[in-house]
Parts: C-alpha cells; structure tokens; sequence
C-alpha cells in the first residue's frame, strides 16, 4: 500500500455564500449599494447639490428645470429614494425646495409651484417605499438562505462520516486501535458541552483532539496552528511528538490555505519543496477557517487517501463546534440533559429570530409509558420532517417528543399537528384526546434560548 493523491472530489464541500439580489456587478452595486452607509446623508445633499449647480449653469434663468415639461430633478431625488430609502428620498425633496426658495423666491412675483412639488414628493416616498420593502425582503432571504447553507454543510459533513466509517469498517477494521464510531464519541469529550472548557477559548480542548487523531491516523509529529483575520500564527495551540516552527512560505501551507483543502506532499510538483507531509485545515460549519494541522512526520503506510479523509473528517467534526459553542453553553447550564446537535440547532434558531424575525417553533408532545403509549411515540419519532430536530426524553412516568421546527409559525404549528393526528387516526384509530397525548407548543424567541427549553420541559412535567 503506497501514498496516492487525495481525490479532491470527496472532501467535504463549502458553504456556498448567496447574494438574494444575484450578481448585479460593480455598477449595479454602486447604484443600488447592499447597506446603507452613515455618511448617506451627506451623498444625497451632495447629489443633489453638485446636479441644481450643473441645471444652473445650463439654464440660469431657471436652474430647477420648471419650464421645460419634464420634472428631471424629481428623477434624481427617485433615484436617490431608490438607493437609500423613502427617508433619504424626502431630504431629496427637501434639498429641492430648499433650492426653490434660493433661486426663486427672492424673484418679484414668484409663486411657490404647489402640484410640482406635491407630484414630485408622491413620487420619491413610493420609490423609497419600494426600496424599503424589497431591502428588507431581500434581507430576510439572505438570512434563511445562510441558514440554510448551515444545515447543508452540516448534512453533508455527517453522510460523508457515515461513508467513510463504512469504509474504513469495511476494508481496514482490524488495523485500527478504534473503530470510527469509538472515535467520534471520543470526539464528542472534547467539545465545552462535555469538557467543561471556558467558553472564551478559541480553540477548547484542542490538544486531546490532536493527540486523538494522531492515535488515530498513526501521525509522529505535528502541530496545529491557530488562524486569526486569515492570518496563520507562529505559536501552535497544539502539538504532539517533536515542536517545530512554522514555515509561512512553505509550498504545502500556502497550497492548504488558498484552496482550503487538505494538501500533501505529492500534490505538490517535482519543482516544490516541502518540509512537512500533510496541511489539513480546520473549518467551521460555516466555512470558516479556524486553525491549520501541520504534520511533519506519519508512518509512511498511513500516508493513504483512506487515512487522509479520515483525518479531514476528524478535523471537521472538531471544528464544527468551534464557532457556536457559547452559544450551546449557554442552553446546556439551564437543560445539563439536552443534546449537543438540539442545542446548536436552537441557539442559531434564536440568533436567527434576533436578527431577522424570522419564526420557528418548538412542540412537545407527551406521552405515558405503556404499550399504547409506546407505539404512538415511535410513529411521531418516525414521521418527523428532515428539517426537524427530534429530542426524546424519557423518565419512569411519561415520554416527550421535543421537535424543534425551523422556519414555522402558528400556521405551520397548527398544520404539523393536524398531520400528526391525522396519521395517529389512520394507524392507530386514535387522536390526541382519546390517547390522552398532551400537546405543548411555544415560539422560539429572541430571548434566553435555555430559559425557554426549561419552562417547555416544566410544563411537559419533566423536571431533570
């Protein structure tokens, strides 16, 4: 068994960034900006000063273009309204009038051209409406979309560990101090929710993790490298076997970092020296880079795509921790019991609902322990939406099915519990009333995201 290239169609995919407004381009951006800069203000009195002053020059005698049977200045303050928003779009309009009363109104006999101003006014305030809505619609996809980049990454991190635990069961079980499913329980203890590490830490817990993969993936020397404002630093935050300093200008860390992907010694042409084997970095669920694996020495058997990929998934679930573990801390000290996946899921659920309004709910379900009970509470485990996060909790009394509901409001609240009831009666003869199934809902809110689980669990009657 020799080294081979590591197929880069099997590394674990990036979370794509998406533009809701598509790919307008540099023109398109700087007529219709994404934010409203603070200095707008002053833009718009600029524009619209620099535009009076050129009418005036062309046309002295009338300089705001009333007699010429087109409104163009309201073109411009439209413009503006479209750009910044109905508020900047009406000081548009004021800088027009204020103009009016500069250049006319010192004329004998001049009179205030009421319908110019009203028709030009009506028309900036629905522009500006028109930018309003739209920005804040555009906003509010952009927010479900990243979210939705989240969950895909995350998803598609997990089937790609199921396939290669398959694999590495499969053809090299037996030369393994531990399974892969024994690894990532392993892995597990060192995220803050298990370890008890200071949610301040930016990389928690990282010299077990780095000790473990070196077990692992059989790796001699190595360290890793923490990643600040994209800039690798000197001092490792990890290392096993014997330190080293870091070559910046080395060519497999420059080739790691501009592609973002695993890189080894024979990636690199026969012109490239490298003093280290392997560059592996360490990315986020949301396509951060957060660290760099260095490794200097592994066993020359171990230096194989199967073993590779392994170490890349390893590094990847470790990673995926990183950036919303105080967060999850935060749940876990009010509900010690609830699952890591739960309460990620519903700590970006909260943060999603702070900053964008955007709804999502939780329901509970109750059931009694007992034959009867058992069955209903299997059927609403399986019949669970894909998007949905399941939590069952169990104690001596009773059995509650916690599912957490991205994306849903009342309407869909009520909707779920219709096709639930609706698949009880079909299978069982039975509702929620004759079952005696208690039913529990509550929205996810911008507030303490811990504080709601537990009063949720309270109410279910579960106190643990």
């Amino acid at each position: 068994m020799s080294a081979v290239q590591t197929d880069k169609q099997t590394s674990p995919p990036q979370a794509r960034a998406s533009d809701p407004l598509g790919n307008v381009g540099y023109y398109g951006r700087l007529l219709a900006p994404a934010l409203t800069r603070p200095v707008a203000a002053l833009e718009v009195i600029g524009v619209m000063a620099l535009v009076i002053g050129f009418c005036y020059l062309l046309r002295p005698a009338d300089p705001l273009l009333l007699h010429i049977g087109f409104p163009w200045l309201w073109l411009v303050a439209a413009i503006m309204a479209l750009r910044y928003g109905a508020l900047l779009g009406v000081l548009a309009g004021i800088c027009v009038t204020v103009a009016w009363y500069a250049l006319y109104g010192h004329v004998v006999g001049a009179e205030f051209p009421v319908m110019f101003f009203v028709g030009g006014l009506a028309l900036v305030v629905i522009s500006g409406h028109f930018c309003d809505i739209w920005g804040n619609r555009a906003n509010r996809l952009g927010s479900i979309n990243s979210y939705l980049s989240d969950r895909l990454v995350s998803i598609t991190n997990n089937h790609y560990l199921l396939r290669i635990s398959h694999d590495r069961l499969e053809h090299d079980v037996l030369t393994r101090p531990v399974t892969m499913r024994d690894a990532i329980m392993r892995l597990r203890d060192f995220s803050p929710t298990h370890s008890g590490a200071a949610p301040d830490m930016p990389l928690p817990n990282i010299q077990g993790m780095l000790e473990f993969a070196a077990l692992t993936c059989q790796i001699g020397d190595a360290s890793i490298f923490p990643v600040t404002k994209g800039r690798v630093e000197h001092v490792a935050a990890a290392s096993v076997g014997e330190p080293f300093e870091l070559d910046s200008d080395d060519p497999l860390l420059r080739d790691c970092l501009e592609k973002s992907a695993l890189s080894h010694l024979r990636e690199l042409d026969e012109t490239g020296r490298s003093a280290y084997l392997v560059c592996a970095p360490l990315i986020s669920a949301s396509g951060k880079l957060v660290a760099v694996l260095v490794v200097r020495h592994m066993a020359f058997l171990s230096l194989n795509q199967d073993n590779l990929q392994l170490l890349l998934v390893l590094l990847g679930y470790y990673a995926d921790s990183v950036e919303h573990r105080a967060m999850v801390d935060a749940i876990t000290q009010r509900v010690p019991d609830c699952p890591y996946e739960f309460a990620l899921e519903l700590a970006r659920l909260t943060h999603m609902k702070r900053a964008s309004n955007i709804d999502s709910a939780l329901v509970a379900l109750v059931f009694a322990r007992g034959t009867d009970g058992d069955s209903l509470f299997d059927q609403v485990t399986r019949t669970r939406r894909a998007l949905d996060v399941l939590w069952a909790v169990r104690d001596d009394q009773r059995q509650v099915a916690i599912t957490l509901m991205p994306l849903t409001d009342e309407n869909g609240i009520n909707g779920y519990l219709m096709r639930t009831e609706n698949t009880l009666k079909s299978q069982f003869s039975t509702d929620f009333e004759r079952s005696h199934v208690a039913v529990h809902t509550v929205a996810v809110s911008s507030s303490d995201p811990g504080d709601v689980l537990q009063r949720l669990l309270q109410r279910c009657g579960h106190h643990g």
